[in-house]
């Protein structure tokens, strides 16, 4: 009989999830080779073979389908006990994963994150800049700073704001361009739409002004936007410090569709000495950002158009 090994269920699962040996090596954060070699030594230990090799990917055989559900539960109970453990230190050092989206660690936070580190130096910050709901019950992250209209029912933290989103174009382009009487001589930057006038565009106070490029990034569509391409719905936190852009129009908080700002953690972790230090620092950098998040803080607004202001 052989004496499973946790280690060898983690990358057993990694790779069923995932379908193929290197999105597992990156989900694990192990070279290629290490997933491989594990996957090969698991199944010559058990004597069965887990996955089909095809030219598309891992595939699970019958006994590798009977064996994730077993394999689930175990990781279900090895990581409640992981965040049991964890959740009763109450040392101010460690290792602090914390997930948010890539344009609040980049265009806000960062600054923010380097001061967090100098007050908490026994805290080791991995930060994981993403807009994909990292699973916190599996503590993929240890808090997540979100914007979501409905968090999981599994996390507790607090609810900051709505951020407000405006419309912006370069100066530039507005030299060349007559917002107020000729908006349909301007154009949209806009998404990945499947129609040429998608609702948002309708709904926006220049609806006559055509989507003319798509761009499916934010960072993508402030950069054009800067350039001179066009117009772009951007947040405001993320708008309203570029000196070049001018925003046109404010979109309130209350209008917006994209969820608030939330800064969660698992309940199992909310009195980790780390969690908490970073949850209540991160809660008074936010306030003091407010009113950059909800578009007040940006004098330069142009009041083009009374009705939608």
């Amino acid at each position: 009989m052989h004496r499973m090994d946790w280690d060898d269920l983690r990358f057993f699962l990694a790779v069923a999830r995932k379908g193929s040996i290197r999105a597992a090596s990156s989900t694990l954060a192990v070279n290629h080779s290490t997933v491989l070699r594990r996957i090969n030594a698991f199944e010559e230990k058990l004597s069965v073979r887990l996955f089909e090799r095809l030219p598309t990917g891992y595939v699970l055989t019958p006994t590798g389908e009977e064996m994730v559900e077993s394999a689930q539960r175990i990781e279900d109970e090895v990581v409640k006990l992981d965040r049991q453990v964890i959740g009763r230190d109450t040392q101010l050092s460690g290792v602090l994963r914390v997930t948010m989206p890539l344009i609040l660690a980049t265009h806000l936070l960062a600054p923010e994150l380097a001061a967090f580190s100098a007050a908490y130096p026994g805290i080791q910050l991995e930060i994981a800049a993403s807009d994909e709901d990292f699973n916190l019950k599996k503590r993929e992250a240890d808090v997540a700073i979100r914007i979501t209209p409905n968090p999981p029912e599994y996390l507790v933290g607090r609810k900051i704001l709505k951020p407000a989103k405006g419309i912006y174009a370069s100066h530039n382009y507005l030299k060349q361009h007559d917002p107020v009487n000729h908006p349909e001589k301007m154009n949209w930057l806009g998404w990945e739409d499947s129609v040429a006038d998608p609702q948002w565009v309708k709904d926006s106070a220049f609806p006559s002004s055509p989507v003319r490029h798509q761009a499916d990034s934010l960072l993508v569509q402030l950069e054009t936007a800067k350039a001179g391409m066009g117009l772009a719905l951007l947040p405001c936190f993320l708008a309203d410090p570029i000196e070049t852009l001018q925003r046109l129009h404010l979109i309130p908080s209350s209008a917006t569709s994209c969820g608030d700002l939330w800064i969660l953690t698992h309940q199992d972790l909310r009195a980790t000495a780390r969690v908490k230090a970073f949850m209540d620092f991160m809660l008074e950098v936010f306030d003091r950002h407010h009113d950059l998040l909800e578009g007040r803080s940006s004098t330069r607004s142009l009041k083009l158009i009374k009705t939608h202001i």
